[in-house]
């Protein structure tokens, strides 16, 4: 089988960072996060909202399917954190 994302439900981790999303190959679901700095154009130390990480993450959200699809096939894990580096 190969990588879907039936559930468009994603959710910011203040604590990591990160917005979190499920992809699911077959019955398996995959965990993925993306590191807000990936997403953000902003500055470095730059106060960002949660809401402007979503918004930045549904605005790109086919193209890091895209990139955590690409790294699912490279290795097959149930965990994936996706950085500034694998949008390169």
């Amino acid at each position: 089988m190969s990588l879907t994302f039936p559930n468009p439900s994603r959710s910011y981790d203040e604590a990591g960072k990160r917005i979190r999303f499920v992809g699911h190959d077959g019955m398996f679901q995959i965990s993925f996060s993306v590191a807000a700095d990936a997403l953000s154009k902003a500055p470095s130390g730059t106060a960002t909202s949660e809401a402007t990480y979503l918004a930045a993450f549904d605005t790109a959200s086919s193209s890091i399917h895209d990139i955590a699809s690409k790294a699912y096939a490279r290795s097959r894990k149930s965990v994936y954190v996706l950085t500034a580096a694998d949008f390169s």
